[in-house]
Protein backbone atom coordinates (compact mmCIF):
# COMPACT_ATOMS: atom_id res chain seq x y z
CA UNK A 1 0.00 0.00 0.00
CA UNK A 2 1.41 3.27 -1.04
CA UNK A 3 2.15 5.66 2.01
CA UNK A 4 0.28 9.06 1.29
CA UNK A 5 3.24 12.23 1.20
CA UNK A 6 3.46 14.24 3.97
CA UNK A 7 3.11 17.22 1.43
CA UNK A 8 -0.78 16.20 0.76
CA UNK A 9 -1.42 15.68 4.70
CA UNK A 10 0.16 19.34 5.25
CA UNK A 11 -2.15 20.73 2.50
CA UNK A 12 -5.44 18.81 3.82
CA UNK A 13 -4.36 19.76 7.51
CA UNK A 14 -4.33 23.50 6.80
CA UNK A 15 -7.24 23.55 4.44
CA UNK A 16 -9.23 22.17 7.48
CA UNK A 17 -7.98 24.33 10.25
CA UNK A 18 -8.31 27.47 7.73
CA UNK A 19 -11.92 26.67 7.21
CA UNK A 20 -12.96 25.76 10.51
CA UNK A 21 -10.92 29.19 11.93
CA UNK A 22 -12.74 31.48 10.19
CA UNK A 23 -16.00 29.86 11.00
CA UNK A 24 -15.44 29.83 14.69
CA UNK A 25 -14.03 33.47 14.16
CA UNK A 26 -17.18 35.20 12.02
CA UNK A 27 -19.53 32.97 14.19
CA UNK A 28 -18.50 33.37 18.08
CA UNK A 29 -20.81 35.02 20.47
CA UNK A 30 -18.29 36.63 22.86
CA UNK A 31 -19.02 40.00 21.84
CA UNK A 32 -22.38 42.08 22.79
CA UNK A 33 -24.75 43.82 20.42
CA UNK A 34 -23.12 46.12 18.29
CA UNK A 35 -25.23 49.52 18.82
CA UNK A 36 -23.30 52.02 17.69
CA UNK A 37 -21.25 53.06 14.16
CA UNK A 38 -17.92 52.81 15.56
CA UNK A 39 -18.87 49.08 16.72
CA UNK A 40 -18.58 47.20 13.10
CA UNK A 41 -14.80 48.35 12.99
CA UNK A 42 -13.76 47.04 16.45
CA UNK A 43 -15.49 43.87 15.83
CA UNK A 44 -13.91 43.32 12.50
CA UNK A 45 -10.56 43.43 13.97
CA UNK A 46 -11.73 41.25 16.80
CA UNK A 47 -13.25 38.48 14.31
CA UNK A 48 -9.54 38.64 12.76
CA UNK A 49 -7.49 38.16 16.01
CA UNK A 50 -10.27 35.24 16.88
CA UNK A 51 -9.69 33.59 13.49
CA UNK A 52 -5.99 33.41 13.85
CA UNK A 53 -5.54 32.74 17.50
CA UNK A 54 -8.23 29.80 16.68
CA UNK A 55 -5.79 28.37 13.39
CA UNK A 56 -2.60 29.04 15.68
CA UNK A 57 -4.62 26.89 18.65
CA UNK A 58 -5.21 23.87 16.57
CA UNK A 59 -2.05 23.42 14.92
CA UNK A 60 -0.32 23.47 18.21
CA UNK A 61 -2.43 21.47 20.01
CA UNK A 62 -2.66 19.55 17.25
CA UNK A 63 0.99 18.61 16.86
CA UNK A 64 0.90 17.64 20.03
CA UNK A 65 -1.85 15.18 19.88
CA UNK A 66 0.08 13.78 16.38
CA UNK A 67 3.30 13.68 18.13
CA UNK A 68 1.69 11.85 21.19
CA UNK A 69 0.57 9.25 19.16
CA UNK A 70 3.12 9.04 16.39
CA UNK A 71 6.23 8.89 18.81
CA UNK A 72 4.62 6.91 21.79
CA UNK A 73 7.01 4.67 23.60
CA UNK A 74 6.17 1.91 22.09
CA UNK A 75 6.10 -1.70 24.54
CA UNK A 76 9.34 -3.36 24.68
CA UNK A 77 11.25 -0.32 23.20
CA UNK A 78 13.83 0.76 25.25
CA UNK A 79 16.23 2.56 22.24
CA UNK A 80 17.18 6.47 22.55
CA UNK A 81 15.41 9.14 20.85
CA UNK A 82 17.05 10.32 17.65
CA UNK A 83 19.28 12.94 18.58
CA UNK A 84 17.95 16.21 17.23
CA UNK A 85 19.85 19.55 17.75
CA UNK A 86 17.82 21.50 15.82
CA UNK A 87 16.44 23.04 12.79
CA UNK A 88 17.58 26.64 11.33
CA UNK A 89 14.43 26.60 8.62
CA UNK A 90 11.85 25.63 11.13
CA UNK A 91 13.16 28.20 13.65
CA UNK A 92 12.96 30.68 10.70
CA UNK A 93 9.46 29.81 9.73
CA UNK A 94 8.31 30.33 13.57
CA UNK A 95 9.80 33.19 14.30
CA UNK A 96 9.03 34.79 10.57
CA UNK A 97 5.52 34.21 10.67
CA UNK A 98 4.45 35.70 14.28
CA UNK A 99 6.39 38.65 13.36
CA UNK A 100 4.20 38.93 10.11
CA UNK A 101 1.10 38.68 12.14
CA UNK A 102 1.65 41.35 14.73
CA UNK A 103 3.04 43.91 12.21
CA UNK A 104 -0.11 43.35 10.03
CA UNK A 105 -2.28 43.64 13.18
CA UNK A 106 -0.75 46.82 14.35
CA UNK A 107 -0.86 48.35 10.69
CA UNK A 108 -4.95 47.38 10.87
CA UNK A 109 -5.11 48.07 14.17
CA UNK A 110 -4.04 52.09 13.96
CA UNK A 111 -6.15 52.42 10.50
CA UNK A 112 -9.59 50.71 12.98
CA UNK A 113 -8.28 53.49 15.63
CA UNK A 114 -7.74 56.17 12.85
CA UNK A 115 -11.34 55.41 10.97
CA UNK A 116 -12.69 55.68 14.43
CA UNK A 117 -11.34 58.91 14.80
CA UNK A 118 -8.74 58.88 17.54
CA UNK A 119 -6.27 60.73 15.35
CA UNK A 120 -5.71 64.45 16.31
CA UNK A 121 -4.79 66.85 12.80
CA UNK A 122 -3.47 69.23 14.90
CA UNK A 123 -1.18 69.38 17.98
CA UNK A 124 -0.87 71.97 21.27
CA UNK A 125 0.30 74.80 20.81
CA UNK A 126 3.70 74.94 23.14
CA UNK A 127 4.55 78.47 24.21
CA UNK A 128 7.21 79.30 26.67
CA UNK A 129 5.17 79.97 29.19
CA UNK A 130 4.55 76.38 29.24
CA UNK A 131 7.98 75.80 29.91
CA UNK A 132 8.42 78.42 32.41
CA UNK A 133 6.59 76.80 35.39
CA UNK A 134 3.82 74.48 36.89
CA UNK A 135 1.32 76.80 37.11
CA UNK A 136 1.62 78.04 33.76
CA UNK A 137 0.83 74.61 32.29
CA UNK A 138 -2.42 73.96 35.31
CA UNK A 139 -3.64 77.43 33.61
CA UNK A 140 -3.79 76.30 30.33
CA UNK A 141 -4.89 73.22 30.71
CA UNK A 142 -7.61 75.14 32.38
CA UNK A 143 -8.36 77.20 29.64
CA UNK A 144 -8.50 74.25 27.12
CA UNK A 145 -10.95 72.58 29.14
CA UNK A 146 -13.05 76.30 28.80
CA UNK A 147 -12.14 76.43 25.58
CA UNK A 148 -14.62 74.72 22.83
CA UNK A 149 -11.95 75.37 20.25
CA UNK A 150 -9.17 74.07 21.62
CA UNK A 151 -7.77 70.70 20.72
CA UNK A 152 -9.35 67.10 22.27
CA UNK A 153 -7.66 64.28 23.51
CA UNK A 154 -9.80 61.10 22.51
CA UNK A 155 -11.64 58.88 19.59
CA UNK A 156 -13.73 61.34 17.54
CA UNK A 157 -11.38 64.11 18.08
CA UNK A 158 -10.72 64.78 14.46
CA UNK A 159 -14.24 64.32 13.31
CA UNK A 160 -15.10 67.16 15.24
CA UNK A 161 -12.75 69.28 13.29
CA UNK A 162 -15.07 68.71 10.52
CA UNK A 163 -18.53 69.38 11.82
CA UNK A 164 -20.45 70.11 14.89
CA UNK A 165 -22.10 67.35 16.72
CA UNK A 166 -26.14 66.66 16.84
CA UNK A 167 -25.38 66.81 20.56
CA UNK A 168 -23.27 67.57 23.22
CA UNK A 169 -23.13 66.30 26.13
CA UNK A 170 -20.85 67.50 29.52
CA UNK A 171 -19.87 64.24 31.16
CA UNK A 172 -18.13 64.34 34.82
CA UNK A 173 -16.55 61.86 36.32
CA UNK A 174 -16.28 62.04 40.19
CA UNK A 175 -15.96 58.81 43.28
CA UNK A 176 -18.13 57.14 42.73
CA UNK A 177 -20.57 58.53 39.97
CA UNK A 178 -21.07 60.12 36.13
CA UNK A 179 -23.15 63.71 35.68
CA UNK A 180 -24.27 64.32 32.55
CA UNK A 181 -24.93 67.48 31.30
CA UNK A 182 -26.23 68.67 28.43
CA UNK A 183 -25.35 72.70 27.98
CA UNK A 184 -28.01 73.84 24.95
CA UNK A 185 -30.99 72.51 27.43
CA UNK A 186 -29.65 73.03 31.09
CA UNK A 187 -30.46 69.78 31.64
CA UNK A 188 -28.56 67.39 34.56
CA UNK A 189 -29.23 64.00 34.60
CA UNK A 190 -27.30 61.07 35.46
CA UNK A 191 -28.06 58.92 32.98
CA UNK A 192 -27.41 59.25 29.56
CA UNK A 193 -30.26 59.87 26.85
CA UNK A 194 -29.18 60.32 22.95
CA UNK A 195 -31.19 60.19 20.13
CA UNK A 196 -30.47 57.24 17.42
CA UNK A 197 -28.65 58.41 14.48
CA UNK A 198 -27.51 61.52 16.05
CA UNK A 199 -23.86 62.20 16.05
CA UNK A 200 -23.36 63.07 19.82
CA UNK A 201 -20.17 64.50 21.38
CA UNK A 202 -19.19 63.48 24.64
CA UNK A 203 -16.64 66.33 26.56
CA UNK A 204 -15.45 64.05 29.58
CA UNK A 205 -13.83 65.29 32.47
CA UNK A 206 -12.67 64.27 35.91
CA UNK A 207 -12.68 66.07 39.48
CA UNK A 208 -10.50 64.04 41.43
CA UNK A 209 -9.12 60.94 39.91
CA UNK A 210 -8.62 58.82 36.66
CA UNK A 211 -12.27 57.61 35.52
CA UNK A 212 -12.43 55.75 32.18
CA UNK A 213 -15.91 55.86 30.33
CA UNK A 214 -17.02 52.54 28.73
CA UNK A 215 -19.78 51.13 26.86
CA UNK A 216 -19.29 48.01 25.85
CA UNK A 217 -22.05 47.83 23.11
CA UNK A 218 -20.70 50.74 21.60
CA UNK A 219 -16.98 49.45 21.84
CA UNK A 220 -15.86 52.44 22.76
CA UNK A 221 -13.85 53.83 25.97
CA UNK A 222 -12.22 56.81 26.90
CA UNK A 223 -10.97 58.19 30.09
CA UNK A 224 -11.55 60.96 31.88
CA UNK A 225 -8.44 63.11 33.13
CA UNK A 226 -8.50 65.22 36.01
CA UNK A 227 -7.21 68.69 34.77
CA UNK A 228 -7.12 67.53 30.69
CA UNK A 229 -10.31 67.70 28.31
CA UNK A 230 -10.83 64.71 26.34
CA UNK A 231 -13.75 63.57 23.86
CA UNK A 232 -15.62 60.58 22.74
CA UNK A 233 -17.53 60.95 19.36
CA UNK A 234 -20.27 58.37 18.15
CA UNK A 235 -23.20 57.62 17.02
CA UNK A 236 -26.06 55.30 18.55
CA UNK A 237 -27.53 53.16 15.90
CA UNK A 238 -29.92 50.85 18.19
CA UNK A 239 -32.51 51.91 20.67
CA UNK A 240 -32.00 50.34 24.14
CA UNK A 241 -30.96 50.37 27.26
CA UNK A 242 -26.79 49.99 27.56
CA UNK A 243 -24.83 50.14 30.49
CA UNK A 244 -22.01 52.44 31.47
CA UNK A 245 -18.78 51.38 33.03
CA UNK A 246 -16.07 53.00 34.82
CA UNK A 247 -13.34 51.30 33.13
CA UNK A 248 -10.39 52.57 35.20
CA UNK A 249 -9.83 51.41 38.93
CA UNK A 250 -10.32 54.80 40.86
CA UNK A 251 -11.04 54.19 44.43
CA UNK A 252 -12.91 51.62 47.11
CA UNK A 253 -16.22 52.15 45.51
CA UNK A 254 -14.79 51.39 41.55
CA UNK A 255 -17.04 48.63 40.96
CA UNK A 256 -20.25 50.24 42.32
CA UNK A 257 -19.63 53.42 39.68
CA UNK A 258 -22.48 52.58 36.50
CA UNK A 259 -24.38 54.15 34.94
CA UNK A 260 -26.54 53.85 31.85
CA UNK A 261 -26.80 55.05 28.24
CA UNK A 262 -30.40 55.02 26.93
CA UNK A 263 -30.74 55.50 23.46
CA UNK A 264 -34.52 57.21 22.13
CA UNK A 265 -35.84 57.26 18.95
CA UNK A 266 -36.08 60.95 17.93
CA UNK A 267 -39.77 61.52 19.02
CA UNK A 268 -39.20 60.01 22.56
CA UNK A 269 -35.83 61.82 23.00
CA UNK A 270 -37.57 64.77 22.24
CA UNK A 271 -40.44 64.13 24.89
CA UNK A 272 -37.57 63.10 27.58
CA UNK A 273 -36.01 66.83 26.94
CA UNK A 274 -39.10 68.52 27.11
CA UNK A 275 -39.76 66.95 30.41
CA UNK A 276 -36.98 67.08 32.16
CA UNK A 277 -36.57 70.99 31.36
CA UNK A 278 -40.33 71.31 32.93
CA UNK A 279 -38.82 68.89 36.04
CA UNK A 280 -35.37 71.13 36.85
CA UNK A 281 -37.25 74.54 36.60
CA UNK A 282 -36.52 76.01 39.74
CA UNK A 283 -39.83 77.21 41.00
CA UNK A 284 -41.15 73.74 40.17
CA UNK A 285 -38.15 72.52 42.17
CA UNK A 286 -38.96 74.07 44.81
CA UNK A 287 -42.57 74.08 44.68
CA UNK A 288 -42.04 69.99 45.32
CA UNK A 289 -39.19 70.48 48.03
CA UNK A 290 -41.40 72.86 50.37
CA UNK A 291 -44.15 71.83 52.12
CA UNK A 292 -46.52 74.72 52.51
CA UNK A 293 -47.89 73.44 55.74
CA UNK A 294 -44.15 74.20 57.04
CA UNK A 295 -43.86 77.91 56.15
CA UNK A 296 -45.27 81.08 57.82
CA UNK A 297 -47.91 83.09 56.46
CA UNK A 298 -45.58 85.74 55.20
CA UNK A 299 -43.56 82.56 53.63
CA UNK A 300 -46.75 81.36 52.04
CA UNK A 301 -47.64 84.93 50.90
CA UNK A 302 -44.46 86.25 49.51
CA UNK A 303 -44.09 84.67 46.34
CA UNK A 304 -47.61 86.30 45.59
CA UNK A 305 -46.89 89.75 46.15
CA UNK A 306 -46.86 91.09 42.90
CA UNK A 307 -50.30 89.47 41.97
CA UNK A 308 -51.63 91.19 44.69
CA UNK A 309 -50.39 94.72 44.43
CA UNK A 310 -48.56 94.76 47.62
CA UNK A 311 -45.29 95.64 48.85
CA UNK A 312 -43.40 93.69 51.16
CA UNK A 313 -43.87 95.83 54.21
CA UNK A 314 -47.52 96.00 54.20
CA UNK A 315 -47.56 92.23 53.92
CA UNK A 316 -45.51 91.86 56.83
CA UNK A 317 -47.88 94.89 59.10
CA UNK A 318 -51.04 92.94 57.85
CA UNK A 319 -49.29 89.41 59.20
CA UNK A 320 -47.95 91.11 62.36
CA UNK A 321 -51.54 92.75 62.95
CA UNK A 322 -53.48 89.03 63.05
Amino acid sequence: MQQIPVSLWTLVAGIVVTAVSIWIGYNHTLLPVEASQQAPLVDGFFNIMFTIAVALFLVVEGTILVFLVKYRHRRGDDTDGLPVEGNVPLEIFWTAIPSVIVIGLGIYSVDVFNQMGGFEPGSHNHSPAHIASRSAIAATLNNAAESTSAPSIGIGARNSQNKPADLVVNVTGMQFAWIFNYPNSGVTSGELHVPVGADVQLNLSAQDVIHAFWVPQFRLKQDALPGIPTELRFTATKTGTYPVVCAELCGGYHGSMRSQVIVHTPEEYDSWLKESQVAQKQDLQQAVAVNPADLSPAEFLAPHIQHMGVSAATLESIVKSQ
